[in-house]
């Protein structure tokens, strides 16, 4: 696994455990960021479920001011330290070991706002929505922001989730990508 894009571009990412983490495939990272191009310089990026953290890397080398990692396991929140210390990214990067859920209300309680929210949970658990849902109140986002969410092509997601409105939908192999922003009719 590797940067696809920006200052990091080729740069090898710390391997992980197969089967453990399911990662984003470069093929996808790469539609993502190209759809992202022009939201992701200068946002405060929020990946949740992050796994080994190349979606949330991927934005700090495209030009990502800062970016928050949150996810459950410290397999995953080790990786994705030791990919930020590798790549000499830990002065904008930090890690928050706790599940997803709860983490988008502590991060709103301590008055943080993202520009760009990432939610790549495991497949088949339902978590996009009730993290949709999390996030659709609006106090973990900054004015006008892209919330982005995977899905495996067999499951569901709404159009509307409290602030948040479905504008896009992008199918790549098994991947849905789910495009939502405020605001918009």
């Amino acid at each position: 696994m590797r940067i696809i894009g920006g200052s990091h571009r080729g740069r090898k990412l710390v391997d992980w455990e197969e089967g453990r983490i399911r990662p984003m495939r470069d093929f996808v990272r790469s539609a993502l960021f190209n759809i992202l191009a022009d939201f992701v310089p200068g946002a405060a990026f929020l990946d949740l479920y992050a796994g080994t953290g190349s979606v949330g890397l991927e934005a700090l080398s495209r030009g990502a001011r800062s970016c928050t990692f949150v996810d459950a396991s410290a397999e995953a929140c080790s990786i994705v330290r030791r990919n930020l210390d590798a790549l000499d990214l830990l002065s904008v990067g930090e890690v928050f070991e706790g599940e997803s859920l709860r983490m988008v209300e502590e991060l709103a309680r301590r008055g943080r706002r993202y520009d760009v929210v990432f939610v790549g949970p495991p497949y088949f658990r339902e978590l996009v929505p009730e993290t949709l849902a999390a996030l659709g109140d609006g106090r973990a986002l900054a004015e006008d922001p892209v919330v982005v969410g995977e899905i495996h092509r067999t499951e569901e997601a709404g159009e509307a989730y409290g602030a948040l409105r479905l504008v896009d939908a992008r199918r790549y192999g098994d991947n849905r990508l789910l495009f939502y922003r405020t605001g918009e009719d």
